[in-house]
């Protein structure tokens, strides 16, 4: 079994899994990463068995690691035109 994680890798893999949902060009996939990281490190705040923590954290590292595959599949076929969200008007 994995020793516990530190605070500071737990909150470099939150880190890390928001700057890869920013590797998504599409607005509403960015988004949607963006949330389901805040909410799934909200809901796992109150952990204080070191077992359930190590196995929350070794979930997230998987999590992130399907994420950057899924950002590079992405971006191969990503639509060239912006989300109505992200379009600025003058």
């Amino acid at each position: 079994m994995a020793s516990t994680p530190s605070k500071s890798q737990i909150l470099s893999l939150f880190r890390s899994l928001l700057r890869t949902a920013r590797d998504f060009s599409d607005y509403n996939i960015r988004e949607y990463m963006k949330r389901r990281t805040i909410d799934g490190f909200r809901h796992n705040r109150n952990l204080f068995d070191p077992s359930s923590i190590a196995a929350a954290y070794s979930d997230g590292e998987s999590q992130l690691q399907i994420s950057r595959r899924q950002a590079v599949v992405y971006s191969l076929y990503a639509p060239k035109l912006k989300s109505v969200m992200e379009i600025k008007h003058a």
